[in-house]
């Protein structure tokens, strides 16, 4: 019998906010692929493990985005000595520059490269590492075999940005899970009326200028609340204390890290889902926001109209005015909020992971030269 051959996924970001992609993936080729040897490299404290025997876990001390030349040879000589026929990395540009063996890589999307500001870094330092980044990046492109990426947006943005990748980039769209397992759990305070918003905090999610749109809808809605789901982190901070200064600061929820049933019951229960985002390689929030029945309005921008189709109302997201009004429609107009949730819900059904799964596995066969 043929030795199988062995593919290596790079699965260190499964656990952080930008992880589903990859968990999904790891979920649904256990239960399709029997024909391949799979090592799954993980984050030391990741606890994963597999239900197919097919699969193993390596832990790896080496972080993601890492410019320290050491761990670029380090984390190569890790892969040289697993001996893959072929290394899939989960997020551009996570791998090392030494290593030249076959990979494939997935890019969800470009937004670093514009909107990254220096934070706590001086600008100097800044500057550099955003070169390095570029020049991770064009390394990975150009040493990959192919590309995946979760929108036609993007494929088009990667195509335009490094014109070698035209010919090897392929469209996996993500999906959105079924509704939060569990039964919704009520915050112990919570507001009559409130719009919602969950997700980072990062300059690019254009927090701000919701908050804006907010104080100009609470001038005919004196009861409406905003909830900002997340974590409290940098960027987080950063923004509470922005809002501090705005005249409908009193009226702002800033719930922190929730668990998924409260998050349930916020989606199930919000007047509408706010995505007022610049710039996105996909967009999961919305299409969970929708498979919970919770309208959604939206940022007309990148990807954002190509995955949210007609099941969202849209605005300009750097128009503050707009996106109060448009706001103000789907809250205030019951016909117009029940249609946004009906098509919601039709608009999910477009996209599957087994599907996305299996692209990355026919990508997989090809690359190894199977049928």
């Amino acid at each position: 019998m043929a030795k199988k051959k062995h593919i290596v996924i790079d699965a260190r970001i499964r656990r952080s906010s930008t992880g589903r992609p990859i968990a999904r993936l790891l979920d649904n080729l256990q239960e399709i692929d029997n024909d391949h040897r799979y090592t799954v490299l993980v984050e030391p404290e990741d606890d994963w493990k597999p239900t197919n025997r097919n699969f193993t876990v390596r832990p790896t001390r080496f972080k993601n985005f890492s410019f320290n030349p050491i761990n670029q040879m380090l984390f190569a000589w890790q892969l040289y000595k697993l001996k893959a026929n072929l290394v899939h990395f989960t997020l551009t540009p996570q791998q090392p520059l030494f290593y030249f063996g076959a990979q494939t890589t997935f890019t969800h999307d470009l937004t670093m490269l514009y909107f990254t500001r220096a934070g706590r870094l001086p600008k100097w330092a800044h500057k550099l590492r955003m070169k390095g980044y570029r020049f991770l990046l064009w390394s990975a492109h150009r040493k990959a075999k192919h590309i995946t990426v979760p929108t036609q947006y993007v494929a088009d943005a990667v195509n335009k940005y490094h014109l070698f990748t035209n010919r090897k980039t392929t469209v996996t769209l993500e999906a959105t899970d079924p509704p939060l397992p569990g039964r919704a759990k009520k915050p112990e305070t919570v507001p009559e009326q409130f719009i919602m918003y969950t997700g980072s905090a990062f300059p690019h999610k254009n927090l701000e200028r919701l908050i804006s749109a907010f104080c100009i809808l609470k001038e005919h809605h004196s009861d409406l609340k905003l909830v900002i789901v997340g974590k409290r982190e940098y960027h987080s901070k950063q923004l509470e204390r922005w809002a501090k200064k705005q005249p409908c600061y009193h009226d702002i929820i800033f719930t922190g890290f929730i668990s998924d049933e409260e998050l349930k019951w916020y989606y199930q229960n919000a007047r509408a889902y706010i995505f007022p985002s610049l710039s996105e390689g996909f967009g999961l929030p919305g299409l969970e926001a929708m498979v919970h029945g919770c309208p959604v309005v939206s940022s007309d921008m990148t990807c954002l109209p190509e995955v949210n189709g007609d099941g969202a109302e849209y605005f300009n997201p750097k128009d503050v005015q707009e996106m109060a009004e448009k706001i103000d429609k789907a809250i205030s107009n019951e016909a117009v909020r029940k249609k946004l949730i009906l098509k919601g819900y039709e608009n999910t059904k477009k996209f599957s992971w087994r599907r996305f799964t299996n692209q990355h596995l026919n990508m997989f066969k090809s690359i190894l030269k199977e049928d």
